[in-house]
């Protein structure tokens, strides 16, 4: 630790800090427009400018480092003044000469309310200006679908042309021509392709980039504000639902460094208009093969006109990749009141509940892969599947302590790796020693073995899931203080229904069984869009939207989207999340729970809880770490061990990707205008600035 004297207090902070985090560990408060605490340092808006004791000017605090600071003539500690006249003379003929070229465009700018240099103006700016001449002015920038530009706006702190390529790992952004003439623009003006431009954003601290979707929409105090949950994806990022009135304006990222730091990806962001577009906001009944309008109680009538016919092993349920842990546990106890045992998650075939927790969760945890050196990909695509966990990963590889396998599909994730092979055979060979990777693994402190939905959600993914277990118990990835088995879903729900137990019993039909044809007669569909019910089977869909589940339907009831209701989430690495509510669900829409308990009600199997508090209390009952909100239960290795002993048969086609779009995986992006517009854009066809 290093001493420093910061405005007259004395204070000790490590010797690889900077100055400004010297300042503000202190509690001074330093303005900046180029420094950001996860970027590089640029040091070229001078903002940041304090004065150190027996130095002949200012020094631009972001870039100057604890022990390049002199002691004084007699050995006292460095003197550091950030509020002394030096210093705000400084900051304010800085302020002057951002402000010179900077168009007044406060009343009418997005980034109004919110923008760093609106507020640090009113403290270093002057009233007047000095400068007669002309202001400059820049031509717009073509950046895709997401982000809009007002380059004219820019000051050149080259904040995200650091994201990209440092962050995104798409280096396709940067800077032409020097002084007055310098502009940030991108290659040959094309579309943004990373998943995470939309951080862009949040990162400029003025308003050229702005959002596209969200330009001219509403302003930032007349929004409600609620901390939520991310649901796109499993890593189950912190969020922010804006809303203004019933509706919802935006959606930003919430700090949380333990899983998302501070971004979140494209898809979280702007699915807010798949929000309201193509809603189920009434039940329907179909009648001669079309589907007509219905009340509750007509809905509520056809089913129980139906169920009591169907044998019990013929009933089923299958919960989609969004829903909640309440709803999951309601329809679970409603199959059990019917007699039934026939309950699964999409894409949960290749996990048993009763193996143990550490079977199916990212044991590691998301913030671990901070401390690995080395990690095998195994049959999945992070950058599609969790696209800031892929962040991570790149994050960590940037240190150059990261040696990275993958077994899957070839694909561009950001990171150098080595290509080890397309399918379980490269696996196979890999844990016999056939490659030199299998020295990286095991010659690793911290090795993490990562099991995607592409091996899991294959006929044969509870064996690739054994192997891989081998392979991780093999290498040294399970010991004390480090459990290097890592599942990583691509579903919000997975998770939390594993944890349920809703999966099939022993007797029970698991996913590919329920929709074999003439396997049921009745099948109650919770959100399940991804699945095709054969002919014969009588669906209940529970939903938000006209996707494909719906159309298959033969009784729609209508839900709440994740906005919508109070929920419990399950993250891939088994933390317990809350997503709050936003809004309200339109028309006669309700919460799923209560749809279900209503429905118990009419079959004459009514569940024991009328409220959302009642339900959750008889499922704390039945799993009591759903109760601890943010905290993870951790697996127990020996149940990597015991699955690692299991084998089976594999077949031997290579990995196929788990997500072929991936902007368009589940029913909210589906009915997004937006995304639409970007799956479109990323299949290909690239528009032109003139376009």
């Amino acid at each position: 630790m290093t001493k420093l004297i910061v405005d007259g207090k004395e204070i000790d902070v490590p010797a690889e800090y900077t100055l400004l985090q010297a300042c503000e560990a202190a509690g001074a408060e330093i303005p900046r427009f180029c420094y950001h605490e996860r970027l590089s340092i640029a040091g070229n808006c001078r903002m940041c400018l304090v004065e150190i004791k027996g130095g002949p000017k200012p020094v631009a605090s972001c870039a100057w480092g604890v022990r390049d600071c002199r002691p004084g003539p007699n050995g006292e500690p460095p003197q550091i003044s950030t509020r002394s006249p030096m210093v705000k003379k400084a900051r304010e003929g800085v302020m002057e000469f951002l402000l010179i070229n900077h168009p007044l465009d406060c009343p009418i700018c997005d980034q109004g309310g919110e923008c760093d240099l609106q507020d640090q103006a009113m403290g270093y700016g002057v009233d007047t200006s000095r400068f007669a001449e002309n202001k400059r002015a820049v031509e717009d920038k073509y950046l895709g679908a997401l982000v809009k530009t007002v380059m004219t706006r820019c000051i050149q702190c080259t904040r995200c042309v650091r994201f990209s390529a440092e962050v995104c790992g798409a280096p396709e952004m940067g800077a032409i021509g020097r002084g007055e003439d310098m502009e940030i623009t991108t290659y040959l003006e094309s579309a943004l392709t990373s998943e995470l431009q939309g951080n862009l954003v949040d990162i400029c601290p003025v308003g050229a980039l702005t959002s596209k979707p969200y330009a001219f929409a509403a302003r930032p105090w007349e929004l409600g504000k609620t901390q939520s949950i991310d649901v796109m994806d499993a890593v189950g990022s912190a969020i922010r639902v804006d809303t203004r009135g019933r509706e919802v304006m935006r959606i930003l990222p919430r700090v949380n460094e333990a899983v998302n730091e501070e971004w979140i990806s494209d898809k979280t962001r702007h699915i807010v208009d798949g929000l309201r577009t193509q809603r189920l906001d009434r039940p329907y009944i179909r009648e001669d093969g079309v589907l007509r309008e219905a009340s509750w109680p007509e809905a509520f009538a056809a089913i129980a006109a139906k169920v009591p016919q169907a044998e019990s092993k013929r009933i089923g349920a299958i919960a989609g990749d969004l829903a909640a842990v309440e709803e999951m546990f309601a329809l679970k106890e409603l199959l059990s009141k019917l007699g039934s045992s026939n309950v699964a998650v999409q894409g949960g075939d290749a996990f048993d509940p009763a193996a143990g927790r550490a079977s199916y969760i990212f044991n590691s945890t998301i913030a671990g892969i901070e401390q690995a050196d080395a990690l095998l990909i195994v049959g999945s695509n992070p950058r599609k599947e969790a696209a800031i966990l892929n962040a991570r990963i790149r994050k960590r590889w940037r240190t150059g302590q990261l040696k990275i396998g993958v077994i899957g599909e070839s694909a561009d994730l950001t990171y150098d790796h080595d290509y080890l092979g397309a399918g379980p055979e490269s696996l196979a060979d890999l844990a016999a020693g056939k490659n030199r990777f299998l020295g990286v693994l095991k010659g690793a402190s911290n090795p993490i073995v990562l099991v995607g939905a592409g091996a899991t959600s294959r006929r044969d993914g509870r064996a690739i899931l054994a192997a891989a277990a081998k392979l991780a118990a093999d290498v040294g990835a399970l010991k004390e203080g480090w459990n290097g088995f890592a599942v990583l879903h691509d579903a919000a729900s997975r998770v939390g229904a594993l944890d349920l137990g809703f999966a099939p019993g022993k007797l029970g039909m698991n996913v590919a069984q329920m929709t074999e044809p003439g396997a049921l007669d009745v099948l109650f569909s919770l959100g399940a869009d991804e699945i095709e019910v054969p002919a014969g089977t009588f669906v209940v869909y529970i939903g938000t939207h006209g996707d494909a589940g719906a159309h298959r339907a033969d009784v729609i009831l209508p839900g709440a989207a994740y906005t919508e209701k109070t929920g419990i989430y399950v993250n891939t690495e088994g933390r317990v999340q809350m997503a709050d509510r936003a809004g309200f669900p339109p028309g006669e829409a309700r919460e799923d729970w209560a749809i279900i308990r209503a429905l118990s009600d009419v079959l004459g199997k009514t569940l024991g809880y009328d409220s959302l508090a009642a339900l959750r209390q008889a499922m704390f009952k039945v799993v009591p770490h759903l109760m601890r909100i943010d905290q993870i239960e951790a697996g127990d290795s020996r149940a990597v061990k015991n699955l690692a002993g299991k084998g089976g048969n594999i077949d031997k086609s290579p990995f196929k990707a788990a997500i072929d779009d991936y902007y368009l995986t589940n029913p909210i992006a589906r009915a997004s205008a937006v995304m639409a517009e970007c799956s479109r854009l990323a299949s290909g066809r690239m528009l032109t600035a003139a376009e």
